[in-house]
């Protein structure tokens, strides 16, 4: 799991008919600091998140699949959660 930002929206009027009723979004992941890291994926919402919101961001098939509950789904990467705010531990010298 990683934190994303979404970016925007992915519309496709034709797709696979186990991604019918679920929103797609484009997703840029980020480091633990809030910074672009790598490319930018598409992501299946479950979460009801939208542009400019920082997420959590599962990338993995397996468990993707079992969150839509459909075993042939062709999907990746899922948004799981919208995050509030990121703590990181500061060291004490």
């Amino acid at each position: 799991m990683r934190l994303g930002r979404v970016t925007g929206n992915v519309v496709a009027t034709v797709k696979d008919a186990s991604l019918k009723g679920h929103k797609l979004l484009l997703v840029q992941p980020l480091d633990p600091f809030g910074k672009d890291q790598g490319e930018a994926v598409v992501a299946l919402d479950s979460v009801q998140a939208g542009p400019g919101d920082q997420v959590l961001l599962l990338e993995e098939g397996g468990l993707a699949r079992q969150i839509l509950q459909y075993e042939n789904a062709p999907i990746r990467c899922v948004i799981v959660g919208i995050v509030d705010h990121v703590e990181l531990a500061t060291e004490h010298a």
